[in-house]
């Protein structure tokens, strides 16, 4: 049989967020606004669980694939050599 993933603690303190952005009573942590989405309803009741010591999975963290950074990192390089390619041809046309 497979293990659950999330405890009771976790199952109870959803439930509750849940019913408290019903009602409409349920406040971000930073900013203190009413929370009206489902989904940070849901991540604040298991952020609450997982402080309390229930058994919820740790975050997934948000990583970047290394393809995008690779891109990003030669198109820089290739607007940076365009550039300064334009400044050398300005210069030696000043010079005659």
């Amino acid at each position: 049989m497979a293990a659950k993933k999330y405890g009771k603690k976790a199952q109870d303190k959803v439930e509750k967020t849940m019913h408290e952005r019903k009602k409409g009573t349920l406040k971000s942590g930073g900013s203190g606004k009413k929370v009206t989405s489902r989904k940070q309803a849901i991540a604040i009741g298991l952020s609450e669980a997982r402080r309390e010591g229930g058994k919820v999975p740790s975050k997934k963290s948000s990583k970047k694939s290394p393809s995008k950074k690779a891109s990003a990192k030669r198109s820089k390089k290739a607007s940076s050599k365009k550039s300064t390619s334009k400044k050398s041809t300005k210069k030696s046309s000043k010079k005659k």
